[in-house]
């Protein structure tokens, strides 16, 4: 299923996305599963639910076409948000200081309110012209744990989305030990366009990502290249960490962001970011220069 959040109208609900191209559309699930109130909800409704909402879906007709719709991030309100940094292995190369493979992941959180939804405006902030541009794979939790072992790790993923890890780029130099203020101007990233459940992946170890600006490829690689797979992920911030459904991984970013091209290539407005993965989909965002009231 591709489970999305939206807006008709002046209505925000959830549902599924089925079919392609221009004849997609969506079922408004919440009509459906009165006592479900999000995609969230359903995650943490496990598989009898999850089965439920494609019996739903096999029995409904499209509420919706897909394109008179706005699509929001699918979790819009998820619990916990945690980034990976440095996890792809060519990714560690190009930081060229000659170190060996880390023996844990680094680390760090998102707000919410840093990531917008499928098709909406990259905010370029007055304050920096350095916004970048990272895609990245997400995982979706969809089942509660703490201390998960890690051959259990995959039946605590609900699903994958794409993200656009956007980073202002000067603003992660503000302080000495940390990223965050660069990791969360509002609307600097993306999520979306849907989350599409783990049912629909044979595995996650060979999954391919690109990121495209401009429709010039800037990053490709493939999940076969994380030094720190998805269920290594799931396992080590569940030891120190409750992993509840809607919770969501940001897994790490390829080389060739913005900042690693000499003369650096960062983001300006009218700029289209898009990260396409394989069996997922495409996010796709155009940079807009942050209006700020006078």
């Amino acid at each position: 299923m591709k489970l999305v959040t939206f807006l008709a109208g002046a209505e925000v609900s959830w549902g599924a996305v089925i079919g392609q191209g221009a004849e997609a559309g969506v079922i408004d699930l919440a009509r459906r599963l009165a006592d479900t109130k999000s995609v969230k909800d359903l995650l943490a409704g496990g598989e009898p639910l999850l089965a439920h909402a494609k019996d739903a879906i096999s029995r409904a007709q499209v509420d919706h076409p897909l394109a008179s719709v706005q699509l929001l991030p699918p979790i819009p309100d998820p619990e916990k948000i945690f980034c990976i940094g440095v996890n792809y292995a060519h990714r560690n190369a190009e930081y060229k200081d000659n170190s060996d493979l880390p023996k844990y992941p680094s680390v760090f959180m998102r707000t919410p309110a840093s990531l917008t939804g499928h098709g909406q405006a990259l905010l370029l902030p007055p304050e920096s012209k350095q916004l970048d541009y990272e895609g990245e794979i997400g995982i979706v939790i969809g089942k509660t744990g703490r201390r998960i072992d890690k051959a259990d790790a995959h039946a605590h993923i609900a699903g994958l989305t794409c993200i656009n890890e956007g980073t202002i780029r000067d603003w992660l130099h503000h302080g000495k030990f940390n990223v965050t203020q660069g990791k969360n101007f509002d609307a600097s990233g993306a999520i979306g366009p849907w989350v599409v459940t783990a049912d629909e992946f044979s595995g996650f170890d060979n999954i391919e990502l690109t990121t495209r600006v401009n429709g010039e490829v800037r990053q490709h690689d493939t999940t076969a290249n994380l030094m720190f797979p998805f269920d290594a992920l799931v396992a080590y911030l569940s030891q120190f960490a409750t992993l509840n459904p809607g919770d969501v991984i940001a897994t790490g970013t390829p080389i060739g962001a913005g900042v690693r091209f000499d003369p650096p290539r960062f983001l300006v407005a009218g700029d289209v970011v898009e990260v396409d993965i394989a069996g997922v989909g495409v996010l796709s965002n155009v940079v807009r220069a942050e209006e700020v009231p006078s």
